[in-house]
């Protein structure tokens, strides 16, 4: 083990020391603050929906498309329907409850689980790892099928697509177990992005924490998130990799938070960390770095 490699708890769960969630070291780059979203008058009933928790944008388009969703008993045919609210709407006959507070979710998402509600193949998704009495939760971005570790929940798809948006800044990191020998010179040349098969990736903060015969274990940061981009990227530095593990998404840690299990975030901390009550202030809050190692992206 190298100096600057926090020990590790278990074998099993190599994931950083320390039990806290919350980064008080915002993980946000230097940059323009993302402004407030002050959103007033009508809005397109999709958007409403996914901020009521019923569905993504993308499912709600296809609900409507299936017919499923009616405004005052009349059948809706487009998406871009513009309103001021959900009265009068239903779906699948039911009327929509009005918008719950947003509420976040810390996830262990185990491996061998799809980030999905459902699969044509019939594998486990997270809903079936999920405990029972939670609210309709979606995901904040996805994680491989493989990849393990902190998956964001929230009821609120307003919410959810605002975290997951490049322009929030947020990093996120990873521990990365890989077969081969790392040369930690061109691990460094992943920090000004890497170009492959036309696939352009954006800057990766690569560091080499220890050897374990001939495995490895590095720790990525990045921001983008492209699909599979830990995996590809390393791979195409001759480096397999045999275990992913995301261990914080922005100022989000996973701590020791044990495989499969969930725990919200404090309204409190949510307040602080979205700059004020989502909806009027939702944009993620900015700030300086503090000589921290910065985060990294999806697997």
């Amino acid at each position: 083990m190298t100096k600057n490699t926090p020990p590790q708890r278990t074998k099993r769960a190599p994931v950083p020391r320390g039990n806290r969630r919350y980064d008080s070291a915002p993980s946000r780059p230097r940059g323009p603050k993302p402004g407030p979203a002050r959103e007033e008058g009508p809005q397109r009933i999709a958007k409403l929906l996914a901020r009521a928790g019923v569905a993504s944008r993308r499912d709600i388009e296809r609900m409507i498309a299936e017919g499923r969703i009616a405004l005052n008993g009349e059948k809706l045919t487009t998406p871009a329907t513009l309103l001021e609210n959900l009265n009068g709407v239903t779906v699948d006959g039911q009327a929509v409850k009005p918008p719950a507070a947003a509420r976040l979710f810390l996830f262990y998402k185990p491996a061998g689980a799809l980030t999905a509600a459902r699969d044509p193949k019939g594998r486990p998704t997270i809903y079936d790892k999920l405990p029972a009495g939670l609210p309709r939760l979606m995901p904040v971005g996805r994680l491989d099928f493989m990849t393990e570790g902190l998956l964001l929940l929230t009821n609120d798809g307003a919410l959810a697509r605002r975290l997951e948006l490049p322009a929030t800044g947020w990093i996120r990191r990873y521990r990365v177990r890989v077969h081969g020998a790392v040369d930690p010179a061109r691990l460094a040349v992943l920090a000004s992005g890497v170009k492959i098969e036309g696939v352009a990736y954006g800057p990766i903060r690569a560091a080499l924490d220890r050897t374990q015969g001939s495995n490895a274990w590095l720790t990525l940061s990045l921001q983008e998130g492209k699909n599979r981009e830990v995996r590809r990227v390393l791979e195409h530095l001759g480096l397999p990799v045999t275990r992913l593990i995301r261990v914080a998404y922005g100022p989000f840690q996973l701590g020791h938070l044990e495989r499969g299990a969930i725990e919200e975030v404090p309204a409190k901390v949510l307040r602080e960390q979205l700059g004020g009550p989502f909806g009027a202030q939702g944009a993620p809050k900015a700030g300086r770095r503090r000589g921290r190692r910065l985060a990294g992206g999806d697997g």
